[in-house]
């Protein structure tokens, strides 16, 4: 029974035990229809991209809102590692943020098994490389998927390659999840953990099993925790309409090992329940390395913004199930028009028990009603309103719907009255999203006619030409939907989102000219402004200040912020601060400024990364940066305006406005200013030198304004005293720094990298001074030496070595358990 097909109306076929294993490895077989669902969704995805003309098929750039600004750099910097050209290893990040914790970001960004592919392509490629990689994700998910749907249960070949790559090509992989690549592992983890449920439910697989949960929480594990709670979902389901815990065990050896003989369905359930949590279990402790890392490292971040939830509209909602729609608020729920026919279908199917319909149809009901309601959507998302699209979990709902869709196959093909049911669910939900603002001509027309087409399909005979038919009509429904949708969202995402130039030309300019530049670690090279994208540093060289992370430390923000530094993503996306004196205190030798890299002056070369500072209290920092950088350097540097608010003819003139937006000027020189808390503040900012008496700024409205007048020969003094106190030899590495100091050097030392948590120095406590790393220095030493272990990396491994034990036992009693079944078997008359 390859197929287990049936003409409507016809008695389906009988699957006794032995033939539903039968049929089981059969249709787990069959690579076809995993190459087919793989080969329909990259036509679709490149399609679409194509018809909008959007890169690498146009001139049209998808470099939008997290994609560029973090997936892409982080990527680069995961090919920079991979290669040995990073400055750092995988603990620190000495280029970003000067210097921060890698391994966090590493678990959230590109910690997917996919991500070391990006070493294959040249490093001007890399936007090739992401691109590559979430296409082929994405096929991924679609080949899972189908894998899963012929393990379930019988059916045609090619109709679950269509369901499986209607999974994949969903309304959320198509407008989120391609700008968020990394989401994308989750959309391949949801089968993969439903292939799980369905291992412990026949008690196979006990290592595979764990090992398959570890990799999609390592792989991703925010999106991996959405699997989960879906496939535990999904694994209640199938308990409640099976007859028995596992449909395939057969043998009193596999009853003893499930808990299923003589303990009746219920006893079976729960312990099948127990050891689905086991299993988990330990796949998450097994992936504790990497998790534990990521969660600490999320407790010292910055804060985002705390938002509350608000459900949207139920006719936007319904908007959102139909193709060529778009929005960053509501549901992407879309999903091929073939699939909410068979659901819709699967309610008037009175061949099919009802405890299967309506648990499959009630289990789609409450996916889509917990998305809704407060308490349930904060479970989805781990009890954090994301600041960004409030409804990451709809791929769980996609996944769930193309699983309901594929259970009626086990019963055959719907008949007439089914479809015509079917038929009038589907046009109903359309007509309800007629008020909705996103609705489109193009999404009634396409669901118009992928309902004729599919129902058509589902109504021709299965052979012969007729067979090809409607594989052809169902094929062209879910391309044709699917590639529309993905083009529409291409014209619409950069509308919508913040973009920002792709790689190109003057990228790898300024690229080349920064690492001719570079001179680390004896001086910083900063990549300047403007910015490429938020990650600066990472994308094109250097080691500067921008930084933008889950994880950006708050100890960096607020250190930043008291220096006059900017940011926008309300203080996690950390901008350059083009200023001499924090140039000096950072030891920035080299930046990019007006289309050029601009080097530090001969007689007033940078500092080196480790300075001392005299005995005494660390600064106290206040409100103003001009008087904030001064405690920091130790000297007074900036003058402040004459009477009418003019500085003094010779020194540079600096505006610090940071709610202000809008162009500042002082004579023919101006920059431009965008900052308004608490979304964005506008960074501290030169305007030129004063070229003439009582000439004054002129400074856009909003919030309040501060002028510093810097006197550059001061500054060059207040350089030149630290330099006689600071090492004479740095040597950083990719988890801390050694420095040599000068003889009889007493004092504080500090590191000109901010204090964030995991720092460790020899001979006394690592502290702080002014928010960057320090450490008192006793007499007579000569050698300071810091090292950075991230918070978690020995609680990490301790777990993931719990788990391994725990793994290690629960293999060793199963094999225990199976050995004496059997041997009472054996004994049994």
């Amino acid at each position: 029974m390859p197929n287990a097909t049936r003409t409507p109306g016809s008695t389906p076929p009988a699957l006794t035990p032995t033939t539903v294993g039968t049929a089981i490895r059969l249709t787990a077989e069959g690579p076809r229809s995993l190459l087919l669902a793989a080969l329909l969704t990259v036509l679709a995805v490149c399609g679409g991209d194509a018809v909008a003309r959007v890169f690498p098929f146009g001139p049209r750039h998808r470099a939008v809102n997290d994609l560029a600004n973090q997936f892409v750099p982080f990527h680069a910097h995961l090919w920079d590692l991979l290669r040995g050209r990073a400055d750092g290893g995988l603990l620190l990040d000495w280029q970003a943020g000067w210097g921060t914790s890698f391994l966090p970001d590493y678990g959230t960004y590109v910690s997917s098994p996919f991500a070391p592919l990006v070493a294959l392509f040249p490093r001007g490629d890399i936007e090739y490389a992401v691109y590559a990689i979430t296409v082929l994700k994405t096929a991924v998910a679609a080949a899972a998927m189908t894998y899963l749907l012929r393990r379930l249960g019988p059916g045609t070949w090619w109709w679950a390659s269509v369901l499986g790559a209607s999974y994949a090509l969903c309304g959320w992989s198509l407008a989120e999840g391609t700008y968020n690549p990394m989401w994308l592992d989750g959309l391949i983890a949801f089968p993969l953990l439903c292939l799980v449920g369905e291992w412990v439910r026949e008690a196979r697989r006990p290592l595979l099993g764990p090992l398959v949960v570890a990799v999609c929480w390592v792989a991703n594990f925010y999106t991996a925790y959405m699997a989960t709670i879906g496939a535990a979902l999904v694994l209640v389901v199938r308990l409640a309409t099976a007859d028995r815990p596992a449909d395939v065990l057969t043998s009193p050896a596999r009853e003893a090992a499930t808990g299923t003989a003589g303990g009746g369905a219920g006893r079976g359930a729960v312990r099948t329940l127990l050891r689905a949590g086991l299993t988990t279990g330990i796949g998450i402790a097994l992936a504790a390395p990497v998790l534990v890392p990521v969660f600490l490292g999320s407790r010292h971040a910055h804060p985002g913004l705390a938002r509350e939830f608000d459900p949207a509209p139920a006719t936007d909602v319904l908007a959102r199930l139909l193709p060529v729609t778009y929005s960053f608020s509501t549901p992407a729920a879309f999903v091929s028009t073939a699939v909410l026919l068979l659901v819709a279908a699967l309610l008037f199917r009175r061949e099919i028990p009802g405890r299967e319909r309506w648990l499959w149809a009630g289990l789609c009901v409450a996916v889509l009603a917990s998305m809704q309601w407060g308490p349930t959507h904060l479970l989805w998302h781990a009890f954090a309103t994301p600041n960004g699209s409030p409804y990451r979990q709809t791929f769980v709902l996609s996944g769930v719907l193309v699983l309901a869709a594929w259970t009626g196959f086990a019963h055959g093909l719907p008949d007439r009255r089914a479809l015509l049911g079917g038929t009038a669910v589907v046009t109903a939900l359309s007509l309800g999203s007629l008020p909705s603002p996103f609705l489109t001509p193009w999404a009634l027309a396409l669901t118009a006619v992928g309902l004729v087409a599919v129902a058509v399909a589902l109504l021709l005979p299965r052979r012969g030409r007729y067979g090809v038919l409607a594989a052809l009509l169902v094929v062209g429904t879910l391309v044709g939907q699917a590639a529309a949708t993905t083009a529409y969202a291409d014209r619409e995402r950069p509308a919508r989102l913040d973009d920002y130039p792709p790689w190109g030309a003057e990228q790898q300019r300024r690229a080349d000219a920064l690492a001719e530049a570079d001179g680390w670690p004896a001086y910083r090279t900063d990549a300047g402004l403007p910015r490429v994208a938020g990650n600066d540093p990472l994308l094109l060289g250097g080691q500067g200040a921008a930084y933008y992370s889950s994880h950006t430390p708050a100890v960096l923000t607020e250190t930043l912020t008291a220096l006059g530094g900017g940011w926008t993503s309300r203080g996690r996306n950390l901008l350059s601060l083009d200023n001499p004196v924090t140039d000096a205190l950072f030891g920035v030798g080299a930046r990019w400024r007006n289309g050029e890299v601009v080097r530090a002056e001969p007689s007033a070369p940078p500092l080196p990364l480790v300075t001392v500072r005299p005995p005494g209290p660390a600064p106290a920092y206040g409100r103003s940066p001009f008087l904030n950088q001064e405690l920091l350097l130790g000297t007074r540097v900036y003058e402040a305006p004459r009477a009418g608010g003019a500085c003094r003819v010779g020194t540079e003139v600096f505006l610090w406005a940071p709610d202000a937006t809008g162009t500042a000027r002082l004579g023919t020189y101006e920059t431009r200013l965008l900052g308004g808390r608490p979304k964005r503040l506008a960074a501290l900012t030169s305007l030129g030198t004063q070229q003439r008496e009582g000439a004054k700024p002129q400074v856009p409205r909003g919030g309040k304004a501060e002028i510093g007048c810097l006197d550059h020969d001061r500054l060059r003094a207040a350089v030149a005293g630290l330099r006689s106190r600071a090492a004479t030899r740095v040597d950083v590495r990719s988890d801390g720094l050694t420095a040599t100091l000068p003889p009889g050097t007493k004092g504080t030392a500090v590191v000109a990298a901010p204090r964030i948590a995991g720092w460790r120095c020899e001979g006394g406590k690592a502290g702080s001074y002014g928010g960057l790393l320090a450490l008192d220095v006793r007499p007579g030493t000569t050698t300071v030496t810091c090292d950075f272990r991230p918070p978690g990396l020995r609680a990490g491994p301790a777990a993931g070595a719990a788990g391994a034990l725990l793994l290690t036992a629960s293999l060793w009693l199963g094999a225990r358990t199976r050995r004496r079944a059997e041997g009472s078997t054996t004994l049994s008359p």
